[in-house]
C-alpha cells in the first residue's frame, strides 16, 4: 500500500511538472486585462488570413476593455464586460454571434461575471435572444437580488433592463451549422474504431471557442467573466460550466481571477475555478502553479480536457491547459499587447 501511495504521489508530481511545461507560457507582469478565445485549430492548421482575424479581434477586445477601465470611474468589471462583448460580436468564437447549435438546431448561450472585492456574481444560462449574454449576467448581478437566471426568465430580465434583444436568426452562422452537420454524420456511424473516437474528440475540441476575460483595475480589484454557446450537438437545456460560479468563472481579490474553457461537466464536478483560487488564497500557492495543479494534476487524469487563464492580485497573467491550441492574449499597463495562438 505504501509503495502504491508513493508511486501515485510521484506520478501526480510529475504530472504537475509536465503541466507547467505544457502551459509553458512566461508569466506576464503588470497585466490589467487578459482574454481567451477557447480552443481552436493547432497553430500549423491556422490559415494566415484566419490568424490575422483572430489577432485583430483579440486586440480590439483588449483595447475596448482597457479603454473602459481607463475612464475615471472605470472598473475591472467594465473591462471584462467590454472585452467579452467584442468577442461575442465576432463569429470566430463559440459565444454570442458565433455560438454553436444544439442537436435541435438552436443556439443556447450561457455567461457569467464576478468581481473579487465583495464576491458579487451574476449568470445567465440557456438564453436565445440576448445579443450579449455577458451584459445580461452583469445585469443579474447588479440589478437583481439573485445570481443565476435561466432561459425565458433571463431573457425577461434583459428585456426589462433595456439590453439588446435580437431574433434567434442573428446567431446562425454557416460555419457552426456545418459543424452540427458533421457531428450528426459522426453520430450516424456505427464503427467503434479508435479513429472514430479520435475524430469525435477533434470535433469536440474544435467547438470549444468559449471566450473569457480576467481584469485588475487601478484600485486592485479583480474581475472575471466567461461566455459560451456550449458544446455543439448538446441536448437542449444542457448547461455547462461557463455560467456556474466556481466552475468556469471565479474572482477573489485575495486569491486571483479565473476564466475557463473546456469539457464543462468536468469543470463543474471539480469546481475548477474556485479550486485554483483557494489554493492560492489559503495555501499561498503561486496562482500559475495552482492552475497547473488543478488543470494538469487533477483534471487531466480524470479525463477532463480544457484550460484556464488566471490573473493574480499583483497583476501576473498566465494560463494552463492540458491540451493543444488554447488562444489567449493580454494587455499590460503600458499598453503592450501579447497574443498567443497555441504555444508560439
Amino acid at each position: 500500500m505504501r509503495t502504491g501511495f508513493i508511486a501515485a504521489t510521484v506520478a501526480a508530481w510529475m504530472g504537475i511538472v509536465a503541466g507547467s511545461v505544457l502551459s509553458a507560457e512566461p508569466i506576464v507582469d503588470g497585466v490589467v486585462l487578459g482574454v481567451h478565445g477557447g480552443f481552436g485549430p493547432n497553430r500549423e492548421e491556422i490559415k494566415p488570413e484566419e490568424e490575422k482575424q483572430f489577432r485583430a479581434v483579440f486586440e480590439q477586445a483588449l483595447r475596448a476593455g482597457r479603454d473602459a477601465m481607463s475612464k475615471p470611474d472605470g472598473t475591472s468589471l467594465d473591462g471584462v464586460e467590454a472585452a467579452i462583448r467584442v468577442m461575442e460580436d465576432s463569429p470566430l468564437f463559440n459565444a454570442g454571434r458565433g455560438a454553436v447549435f444544439t442537436r435541435d438546431g438552436k443556439n443556447e448561450m450561457d455567461a457569467s461575471i464576478m468581481e473579487g472585492k465583495s464576491l458579487r456574481a451574476g449568470s445567465v444560462a440557456g438564453v436565445t435572444i440576448i445579443k450579449n449574454p455577458i451584459s445580461a449576467a452583469r445585469v443579474v448581478m447588479e440589478r437583481t437580488p439573485h445570481v443565476l437566471f435561466v432561459g425565458r426568465g433571463a431573457e425577461l430580465v434583459a428585456t426589462r433592463e433595456g439590453l439588446d434583444i435580437v431574433d434567434p436568426s442573428y446567431f446562425w452562422t454557416e460555419r457552426r451549422w456545418k459543424q452540427l452537420q458533421d457531428r450528426l454524420l459522426e453520430e450516424q456511424k456505427k464503427s467503434g474504431k479508435t479513429s472514430e473516437a479520435d475524430s469525435q474528440r477533434k470535433l469536440r475540441r474544435a467547438e470549444w471557442g468559449t471566450v473569457g476575460a480576467v481584469a485588475r483595475d487601478k484600485n486592485g480589484n479583480l474581475a472575471a467573466g466567461t461566455s459560451t454557446g456550449g458544446t455543439s450537438f448538446k441536448m437542449s437545456g444542457r448547461v455547462g460550466d461557463s455560467p456556474i460560479i466556481g466552475a468556469g468563472t471565479y474572482a477573489d481579490n485575495e486569491g486571483g481571477a479565473v476564466s475557463a474553457t473546456g469539457h464543462g461537466e468536468y469543470f463543474i464536478r471539480y469546481a475548477v475555478a474556485h479550486d485554483i483560487v483557494v489554493r492560492a488564497k489559503y495555501r499561498g500557492t503561486a496562482l500559475p502553479q495552482a492552475a497547473d495543479e488543478v488543470i494538469v494534476g487533477r483534471l487531466k487524469p480524470a479525463g477532463g480536457e480544457g484550460g484556464v487563464i488566471v490573473l493574480s492580485p499583483k497583476g501576473q497573467f498566465s494560463s494552463s491547459s492540458n491540451t493543444d491550441g488554447m488562444y489567449r492574449a493580454c494587455i499590460s499597463t503600458d499598453g503592450k499587447i501579447r497574443v498567443v495562438l497555441d504555444r508560439e
